[in-house]
């Protein structure tokens, strides 16, 4: 899958981020879904594919639960997202666990154990 920083890939990238994170709040009533936060979207150049970075409040224990989640949910993901982003053709969507900030947060406490005391 070969990603893009293009323009047109951006922007659909940043308005199946914010249809999928509304959809999270009003529509998805997964229990599996519950503390998933969407980090990012990227769309391949021809709009076809996209990959969906979410982080969970529970850390990775809990992505393979979600990820399950989302694939259960993904007819209507997709469905939704055709609806509301009126593309020709609306995006397959894969879901993976994004480290980023859970790694962030774990560098974080490491720095403030080894920060001298005042």
């Amino acid at each position: 899958m070969a990603e893009s920083d293009g323009r047109r890939p951006g922007r659909v990238a940043e308005m199946v981020l914010r249809e999928l994170s509304q959809m999270l709040l009003r529509d998805l009533k997964d229990p599996r879904l519950r503390g998933v936060t969407l980090t990012a979207v990227r769309m391949t150049d021809d709009l076809r594919h996209g990959r969906v970075l979410f982080s969970h409040l529970e850390g990775r224990a809990r992505a393979p639960e979600a990820v399950r989640g989302f694939r259960s949910a993904s007819g209507f993901i997709r469905r939704q997202i055709g609806r509301a982003l009126g593309l020709r053709y609306t995006p397959e969507l894969d879901f993976e666990f994004d480290p980023g900030p859970e790694s962030a947060a774990r560098i974080g406490a490491l720095l403030r154990e080894v920060r001298p005391k005042d």
